[in-house]
């Protein structure tokens, strides 16, 4: 069985949903509940950094990412269990057009994008993103699970699920309102707090986040392409065979 053909196992495709939803999950979990309870937090001089509820978790970007895996690989999940992972069947049910659409738009741009953006700023000065004194009550395995497995997963997911990627315009729209909804959401809590949710937007001047907003923005789209391509390129067989059947 190669690499494209691993559609044709439900059981095989079930279980890298399972293993991706049961870890996101979990961390999605114990970020919320576990941290926050953990008895070195209480002691430590990082508990003002990590936030406290939903409230404060939602102002991170990688916050909404582990949200949105979550919500895919649940929705991938149904989907192998009431709807159908072949290439051209007879009716496209309901759940399989939304797991479409949820990895080509969201799930997988903006996977990398977390992963790729964190370890960039992280090798380059990791106390713009992720402070060494969060190391002694934030898990390294809870920041591996949201910063380095979602890119894991969403590539096992690239070369194990086939996908038909929507129409160009309806995904960037849809990746484009979300990415612009956060960009607005960030400076909603730096008007009320005072305070920049990431640390590097605090050593920027206006120009330079101006830049920095525009070229996320463009990375983000850029990532759509890219999801688009590696799609176009891993499952070409099957995409002539979509598109004979459409004709």
């Amino acid at each position: 069985m190669t690499k494209v053909e691993l559609y044709k196992s439900r059981v095989f495709v079930t279980i890298i949903h399972l293993c991706a939803l049961g870890q996101f999950a979990y961390a999605l979990y114990f970020n919320n509940f576990g941290v926050n309870r953990s008895t070195k937090l209480e002691k430590s001089n990082a508990r003002l950094m990590v936030p406290d509820g939903f409230q404060q978790k939602i102002r991170f970007l990688t916050y909404w990412c582990l949200i949105v895996q979550v919500f895919y690989y649940t929705v991938c999940l149904i989907n192998d269990f009431v709807g159908t992972n072949e290439v051209a069947p007879k009716h496209l049910p309901a759940i399989r057009k939304l797991k479409d659409y949820v990895m080509a738009a969201f799930a997988f741009p903006l996977a990398v994008n977390v992963a790729v953006t964190f370890w960039s700023l992280y090798a380059i000065d990791r106390e713009l993103v992720f402070p060494k004194v969060l190391d002694a009550v934030f898990p390294s395995w809870l920041n591996h699970i949201m910063h380095t497995n979602i890119l894991v997963f969403i590539i096992l997911e690239m070369f194990t699920s086939f996908r038909e990627y929507p129409k160009r315009k309806r995904g960037i729209t849809g990746l484009g309102i979300f990415m612009i909804t956060y960009l607005i959401w960030i400076h909603v809590v730096k008007h009320y707090s005072g305070v920049w949710v990431y640390p590097v937007l605090e050593v920027l001047q206006l120009p330079q986040r101006i830049v920095f907003f525009v070229a996320i923005l463009a990375f983000t789209v850029c990532l759509y392409f890219l999801g688009e391509f590696l799609n176009g390129v891993v499952w070409a067989k099957e995409i002539k065979i979509l598109n004979r059947k459409a004709k």
